[in-house]
């Protein structure tokens, strides 16, 4: 019998169990599929913890990749054999799972199962904060923090392939370095620099039309200060915890700033819109321009020792379950 991870309570590590479940055959427009690579993103601790609520007992994890195995009736878009991954079905964390079929990409040749896994999440979510949520353009100076993280990484590499300005903060030399090697051409180590006086230094006063925030709680209030008038904080995630209610009048005082809290789900809810947004990831990633680097994997049972690390600030770029 296929195994999983699954929760009954909230909480920390510890809750993951590792548990039999039952799989059964895909229904009219499902797909079974034998996972091979299972991502780990910070949404996935927000699940365990019970920040972002579900019904319990239930499975966490929101992106993999593997090979179709049955599928039901009506399906055209994949059939058994195929390479497949997917972003945004909680309960990745499986040997094997059913899903709807049109949740799933092919992938293409070049691209393994482990980097599959760890881009659909990052990777689109990198596209659509670049191309769509603020289209940057050659020249834009922009702000990206955790530059070393699996999202970051990526936005570091895009931009700078878009010919912006790419400025990050890390907790570390050795994360700026990583950063850099990415295309990141100013590292801000926040644990011992001021971000915002090195964002007005960097600039030259003029400060940014974007910053992309993933951190939330510790750095939203000092991302406002980089915008220039009518600027754009985005706001993507919480990685140090949930942002306080605000003011809307904070927006006012800083220059009639724009705030707006994307996410993958709604910016890949057609059919259309998946096809296109992995579709321009996977060109960039086969050309080169675009590297997906698994920095450390676990095994699928181990996924409490992976989520330790990844909230103790151990891990950089993608971090991979294997089944």
């Amino acid at each position: 019998m296929p195994k999983a991870i699954r929760i009954h309570q909230t909480g920390g590590p510890e809750t993951l169990k590792w548990e039999d479940v039952e799989v059964g055959q895909p229904g009219p427009g499902e797909a079974r599929i034998r996972q091979t690579a299972v991502a780990v993103n910070f949404i996935d601790t927000y699940q365990r913890s019970g920040l972002y609520p579900m019904q319990l007992p239930a499975g966490i994890g929101n992106e993999a990749a593997g090979v179709v195995e049955a599928v039901g009736d009506g399906v055209t878009l994949v059939k058994p054999g195929d390479r497949v991954a997917y972003a945004g079905l909680v309960g990745a964390y499986a040997e094997a799972r059913i899903v709807p079929a049109d949740k799933l990409v092919v992938l293409p040749d070049g691209i393994t199962d482990q980097q599959a896994a760890a881009m659909m999440v990052k990777g689109m979510t990198a596209q659509y904060l670049l191309r769509r949520t603020f289209k940057v353009a050659e020249g834009d100076p922009i702000l990206i923090h955790a530059a070393a993280g699996g999202v970051g990484l990526i936005v570091c590499q895009w931009a700078k392939f878009l010919g912006a300005k790419v400025i990050g903060t890390v907790g570390s030399d050795e994360k700026a370095a990583l950063a850099k090697a990415h295309g990141c051409e100013h590292p801000i180590v926040y644990t011992r620099e001021n971000f915002v006086d090195r964002v007005k230094e960097i600039t030259d006063g003029k400060l940014l039309p974007v910053v992309y925030d993933s951190v939330g709680k510790d750095t939203f209030e000092q991302s406002l200060k980089c915008l220039r008038p009518r600027g754009l904080m985005v706001s993507f995630g919480q990685s140090s915890g949930k942002i306080p209610p605000i003011d809307v009048g904070i927006l006012a005082a800083h220059g009639s700033l724009f705030l707006t809290r994307p996410t993958l789900f709604t910016y890949t809810a057609t059919r259309g819109e998946l096809e296109a947004t992995a579709n321009e990831l996977f060109q960039l990633v086969l050309a080169g321009v675009i590297k997906i680097e698994v920095t450390k994997t676990y095994p699928l049972s181990e996924a409490a020792e992976a989520h330790r690390d990844l909230e103790g600030r151990k891990t950089t770029g993608s971090v991979v379950l294997l089944v």
